[in-house]
């Protein structure tokens, strides 16, 4: 079993980014604690030279390899495990306040699993349509003021995962689905919803929700995901074959002839 985080698995993700010294922070801090890999997604302003300033010599190498994406989905695409921070708690955001348990959870998960821990803009943080493709969400607990610069709350977070240790054995998680993957099974799945009339086809998303909810509790592999989608396509199927057996019923059993009165 694994001991630690892999951190080579870790990405930070840096989303809607205002201002490029962040990005710099953000960069040194995850430089720091071995973390293998920084993707920027949709960033308001990318001077590189802002951003290598404040990052400096030591995370320069992981400010130009870093991946830039015009699209939140994109850069969330190649992961199996995504881990939303939010400063905003209640509702229906599910958060975790723990930072070291979120941490020991990653261990296993980590070992054969790419993870990407999201950050948000720094004026309002990730929307509820963001935190939708996140597994797991978590909050860094402050004692008054709850808003963190985005690059101390990297450094944090990161701190985390770097120290993290084994405190008891853990089972084996082998490779989880990909968020490409469970998108196009939810993509699927809202247009079975809509087929049977679970959900509304104009405002889907609330209980949509709900189902996301569920299913994300647990770590989904391909073939898992395989299995709903070709539920999701009988019942599709079997629904058609129901809608062509009543249109045909209907014209064989129409309106019987008037016979001429005598």
């Amino acid at each position: 079993m694994p001991e630690k985080v892999c951190m080579e698995n870790v990405a930070i993700v840096l989303h809607d980014t205002r201002v490029p010294e962040n990005i710099g922070a953000a960069a040194r801090a995850a430089a720091n604690m071995g973390v293998g890999e920084l993707i920027v997604s949709a960033p308001r302003t990318l001077d590189m030279e802002r951003i290598l300033k404040v990052a400096t010599h030591s995370a320069s190498g992981l400010v130009e390899t870093m991946t830039v994406c015009k699209t939140l989905s994109e850069a969330l695409g190649p992961f199996n495990w995504i881990v939303g921070t939010t400063a905003r708690l209640g509702g229906t955001r599910r958060v975790n306040t723990c930072v070291a348990d979120l941490a020991q959870k990653l261990i296993p998960i980590s070992s054969e699993n790419r993870v990407a821990v999201l950050f948000g803009p720094e004026d309002r943080g990730l929307t509820n349509e963001d935190l939708r493709l996140c597994h797991d969400l978590v909050n860094i607990p402050t004692a008054g003021f709850s808003s963190l610069n985005l690059g101390q709350a990297v450094m944090i977070m990161c701190y985390e995962l770097f120290k993290a240790r084994n405190r008891t054995p853990e089972f084996h998680i082998p490779r989880l689905a990909g968020r490409h993957e469970l998108e196009n099974m939810y993509e699927e799945l809202k247009e079975t919803l809509a087929l049977i009339h679970y959900i509304n086809p104009e405002n889907p998303e609330d209980r949509l929700d709900k189902a996301r909810g569920f299913l994300s509790r647990y770590q989904l592999r391909a073939r898992e995901v395989s299995i709903v989608r070709s539920i999701c396509r009988q019942v599709a199927r079997y629904g058609d074959q129901c809608y062509r057996a009543g249109q045909a019923a209907g014209a064989t059993d129409g309106p019987k002839r008037q016979e001429p009165e005598s």
